[in-house]
């Protein structure tokens, strides 16, 4: 089974940008649709961007449209989300998580994930 590891958090002023990166390990990323969720204190887990297993389908939440980018390179097996434009709202734990199917097309409708990294926490200040 994939296992999968967070890094890139960190603090950042407003209006700054941050890359996150999750890498797998085990059997091929390529078996795997993927997305990246977050939780600030008190709130619910949110997905905020998903990815098909190929990479050419996206889809984000509206507080992630025209700001972040996800991407993958299954070669690597590296997930990346690239954060732009950041809010203090935006500062949570950032989570990857990875289903083994092969969607034709993400949807961040999609919740339910098998595997999840640890997290990497993103503080964003004013």
């Amino acid at each position: 089974q994939v296992q999968l590891v967070e890094s890139g958090g960190g603090l950042v002023q407003a209006g700054g940008s941050l890359r996150l990166s999750c890498d797998a390990s085990g059997p091929s990323l390529s078996n795997y649709d993927m997305a990246w969720f977050r939780q600030a204190p008190g709130k619910e887990r949110e997905v905020i961007a998903s990815i098909n297993w190929s990479g050419l389908s996206t889809d984000y939440a509206d507080s992630a449209k025209g700001r972040f980018t996800i991407s993958r390179d299954n070669a690597k097996k590296t997930l990346y989300l690239h954060m732009s434009s950041l809010k203090p709202e935006d500062t949570a734990a950032y989570y990857c998580a990875a289903q083994a199917s092969r969607s034709s097309k993400a949807s961040v409708d999609r919740r339910e994930f098998d595997y999840w990294g640890q997290g990497t926490q993103v503080t964003v200040s004013s």
